[in-house]
Order: C-alpha cells, then structure tokens, then sequence
C-alpha cells in the first residue's frame, strides 16, 4: 500500500535502524530532511510497494535504500525487476556514488554499504566509527574471541563485522541504538563513504 500521508519526496528504507541512521546523519549535516523516510520493515516489503509508491499523487522524487546483502549482483537485479514494473530501467550495476535516474518521478537508489560491496548497514556504520576510538579494538577481540562452535551468526565476514559493531553499540550511553550513535556525536560523520552518502542524498532530493 502507498503511504497514508503523501509526500512528493520519499525514500523507502528496510528497517528501523536505517530510518534512524539516515535522519540523524543529514541532521548533523546541519541540514533538515526536505523528505520522507518511509520504513517497510523488510527488503521484501520494500520492493513489493515500489509500483504502489509511484502511483502516488504528486510523487517528484522515489528514493530506495537497501542492503546488498551476501550478494549485490543478486540484489540489484532484483531492484532492476522491480522498476521495470513501472517502466524504469537502471543501469547494468549500480553507480558507486549512488544511482539517479532523472525522470518524473526522480529515482534513487543506494544499496548499503558503498554500492560495491556485499554487507549491510553496519558494514557503513564501521566506517563512521572514529579510528582513535579505544572501544572498538576490544569489541572486534570480544567476537574475535568467541569459539566458532559457540557463535550463532553464520561465519561470514559480513556477520562478524556487524557482530563487532554492534558490541562497540552494547557500550554506547543508549546500548544498541545506531542512530542514537550517530545523534550523539559517537559516530562520525566526517569520513568519505558519509559524505559520499549524504552528497547522494543531497543530489537526488535537490
């Protein structure tokens, strides 16, 4: 179903912690979001209501934020499929600063981490994870000490990392909340793949 509360500037988010995330670092651009984050709850969910989402009256701007996942040619074909239900075609692979297809509406998509990579939020998040910080060091030793018998994650460098992030989120003032993090100033948001990111956002809701 379209969103209850039209807007003509939207982005679908899969989760909770993206919807979050993303408020809270334009925020410490020093700049308001001029657009509506919409949180499906699933990938699924997410692709499944782009058709819908277009229809919407007024629609200028249909943005999307997934995960790639443990497979990024696998999910971006999966996106292509879904804009081809309303007619828009994506390039081969997806663009490392971030897809625009101008058009009415204007289309966005980001697959996290960097639009290159396999992995999830969290695989972004790392990157903001300041290099003096003296936590992480003992979070990635705290996993990294765990026997491989006792981990219940499956044992791929995607999991690990977002294992190890979210013990450095466990010693947080608010444990576990990434954009908590990032409102707080425990995340920095001065590096390259965030500014990448927000430069995309900026482009694609001008």
């Amino acid at each position: 179903m379209p969103n209850s509360t039209p807007s003509p500037k939207v982005l679908l988010v899969e989760g909770t912690s993206d919807h979050h995330a993303v408020k809270h670092i334009y925020r410490r651009q020093s700049q308001t979001p001029n657009f509506k984050i919409i949180n499906k709850e699933s990938v699924n969910s997410l692709l499944e209501s782009i058709r819908a989402e277009a229809r919407v009256p007024g629609l200028e701007v249909l943005g999307i934020l997934v995960d790639a996942d443990d497979d990024l040619s696998s999910r971006w074909q999966e996106i292509t499929k879904a804009f081809q239900s309303i007619r828009i075609d994506l390039p081969a692979n997806p663009d490392p600063s971030g897809t625009i297809i101008e058009g009415k509406p204007r289309i966005g998509v980001w697959v996290m981490p960097d639009n290159k990579s396999v992995g999830e939020l969290e695989g972004f998040i790392n990157t903001m994870i300041p290099s003096s910080d003296q936590v992480w060091p003992l979070s990635e030793g705290y996993i990294d000490s765990i026997p491989n018998e006792e981990r219940k994650f499956a044992d791929t460098d995607k999991k690990i990392l977002k294992a190890k992030v979210h013990a450095w989120l466990a010693a947080r003032k608010f444990p576990g909340l990434i954009g908590v993090a990032v409102r707080e100033g425990d995340l920095s948001v001065d590096g390259q793949a965030c500014k990448d990111f927000v430069n995309w956002l900026q482009r694609l809701y001008r």
